[in-house]
């Protein structure tokens, strides 16, 4: 058998054919539209001159044949305004088919107002002469004017009247007619010369206006084709993430209970190693969110006076055994200055700024200072690193993207932390500035207005105080047995009563039982994304409702989806993210447990 070739998908002249065509008949749609729109007036117009002429001609020399040529041209006038129109909803592929009706009709006027000449005009009557030659110049000159965009019809009805005159002006051979005869040529001339080039315009400006109308399709469509892929992408991070920050949230509390259960055995250091490389990935993992509660417009700051000292206090400790390590100085110089802004995003921002100039700095160190300026106040964070290239000075705020990092080493992190810096910077109304030099270090700085000193506020009792009385029982409503386990044996290795279920249905039951009522609960603790498509925020509440609960409710969730989390922030429960390390579920328990800390 001989082998078909396969048959081309698609041959790209023929579709270029194909759009050239398709755009040639939208340019020819809107010249056939606007010879139309002016159809009944030109029509009115042209024989209203017509029957002008007639009625002139008759007075001045009265003959029956001009009756019947007025009538003749009235007639034709009629059967004009009662043939059918073209109009919008004519299809685009009949377009030509008009476009010619229109042109043979011009034609056929012209050619009965080129009789004028011929029958008017005579040698031996100049005011005659003049009031023809008048009378089909105008119209000659009406004519382009509302016939050029349908160079056919121009042609059509133009050249028949002005030929005839033309040459009923030159066979009278006479120096005057001879005269108007070359002027009538030259004006003829000169018409079809700017209806050409009027023309020409026109269909230039639509065929770029439909080219225009073509490439924002094809950009609409595109830009349509990446939201589409855009909000995948979200979608599956978002279930990435949340699948991922399961496991290793139980991993974080199983991790905790052995690291607690190692402390004295010789094998402890290597929980404490399983514990550090948690902590890392958890840290990622919570970079990550931040970017997502931030996108989501869910982070809403709290501003208040803030002492720029105590501050760069808890920098310090934060980072000094860091730049021990890598043999840096890190020198922070108290000012005594205060600034209106939200402690906890601002010290989110400079442990970023800080954190980024140790990684990029081998030799050296790297400097925090604050400097008033009148009303402002500026925080500067000095590094003798690397530097960064001019061209490269946007881009560092970019996700993911890192310089001198092209292999993308663990050790300089992932790349958002100068990300959240600028989103924090505009959601803080704090702008920030870089300056660098390659080899040369960089110097961030932050534009904060300045404040009066105020008290200080009370610090809020720690996870690690006196325990108070017992908390009572805690109701553990999660979907997944390995979390639910590891979660109630942390709580249960700190004395705390819990009975974890896995859903709603389970909860009930417990929560109908006599011993509920005898020993009610202190806290209701939730999963958000529960089995079957529920979530604890709402199984939560109609428990609360349906038993008339005082026990407060608390969400533990590891979506990032951004719709999620305003849904979530809009409730006001407080809510925590996977993975959640011991020391802060515990510090979480103790602000909203009504006996305060949980015992240890």
């Amino acid at each position: 058998m001989n082998a078909t070739a396969p048959k081309p998908l698609g041959d790209p002249l023929a579709v270029h054919r194909a759009d050239t065509d398709h755009s040639g008949l939208r340019v020819l749609r809107e010249h056939v539209a606007a010879v139309y729109a002016a159809y009944d007036t030109s029509v009115f117009v042209h024989f209203g001159l017509a029957a002008a002429l007639g009625v002139v001609m008759y007075l001045h020399v009265p003959r029956t044949w001009i009756l019947a040529w007025m009538a003749a041209h009235l007639a034709l006038g009629l059967v004009l305004l009662l043939m059918p129109r073209w109009h919008d909803g004519v299809p685009l592929a009949d377009t030509p088919l008009w476009a010619r009706r229109h042109s043979r009709t011009a034609a056929t006027i012209g050619m009965a107002t080129a009789t004028a000449p011929l029958l008017f005009i005579s040698s031996d009557d100049l005011p005659v002469t003049s009031v023809v030659t008048v009378v089909i110049i105008g119209s000659c000159a009406r004519a382009m004017q509302l016939l050029w965009p349908l160079k056919p019809a121009l042609y059509g009805y133009t050249l028949p009247m002005m030929l005839s005159l033309i040459a009923a002006l030159a066979w009278q051979r006479d120096t005057m007619h001879f005269f108007l005869a070359v002027f009538s040529l030259a004006y003829l001339v000169f018409t079809l010369r700017v209806g050409n080039q009027q023309h020409r315009l026109l269909t230039e400006s639509l065929a770029l206006r439909f080219e225009n109308e073509a490439l924002a399709a094809q950009l609409g469509a595109q830009i349509a084709v990446a939201e589409r892929a855009s909000a995948e992408k979200t979608r599956f991070l978002a279930t990435a993430s949340h699948d991922l920050r399961q496991p290793l949230h139980a991993i974080a509390l199983f991790g905790a209970a052995l690291e607690n259960e190692l402390r004295t055995h010789h094998d402890g250091r290597n929980a404490q190693g399983l514990m550090r490389a948690v902590n890392a990935l958890g840290a990622s993992l919570d970079t990550m969110l931040d970017v997502s509660r931030l996108d989501a417009g869910v982070v809403v700051p709290a501003v208040a006076p803030v002492s720029l000292d105590a501050l760069f206090r808890s920098i310090n400790q934060l980072f000094a055994a860091q730049a021990e390590q890598r043999e840096l100085q890190l020198r922070v110089r108290a000012s005594g200055l205060w600034v209106r802004s939200d402690a906890q995003l601002l010290s989110r921002m400079l442990s970023n700024l800080v954190d980024n100039a140790l990684k990029y700095t081998a030799r050296g160190g790297v400097a925090v200072r604050a400097r008033a300026r009148g009303d402002t106040v500026w925080i500067e964070v000095h590094d003798t690193g690397i530097g960064i290239a001019p061209e490269q000075q946007e881009r560092v705020f970019e996700e993911y993207y890192q310089v001198h990092n092209p292999g993308r080493d663990r050790a300089q992190g992932l790349g958002i932390g100068l990300s959240i810096v600028q989103r924090l910077s505009r959601l803080l109304d704090h702008p920030v500035q870089v300056h660098s030099r390659l080899g040369g270090g960089t110097r961030f700085r932050l534009c904060l207005p300045a404040a009066a000193p105020a008290e200080a506020a009370a610090l809020p009792p720690s996870a690690s105080a006196t325990p108070g009385t017992s908390p009572g029982r805690i109701l553990l409503v999660e979907d997944a047995a390995d979390i639910r386990e590891a979660m109630a044996g942390l709580f249960r290795l700190h004395g705390m009563a819990v009975d974890g279920v896995a859903d709603e249905a389970a909860a009930v039951e417990l929560l109908g039982r006599p011993d509920a009522q005898e020993h009610p609960f202190s806290l209701l603790l939730c999963d958000y994304r529960l089995a079957n498509g529920d979530n604890g925020l709402d199984v939560g509440l109609r428990l609360q409702r349906r038993f008339g609960l005082q026990a407060p409710l608390m969400l533990v969730t590891g979506e990032t989806a951004p719709e999620r989390l305003r849904h979530v922030r809009a409730s006001g429960v407080p809510v925590l993210f996977k993975p959640v390390s011991a020391p802060a579920l515990l510090r979480a328990l103790a602000q909203v447990l009504p006996n305060g800390s949980p015992a240890r």
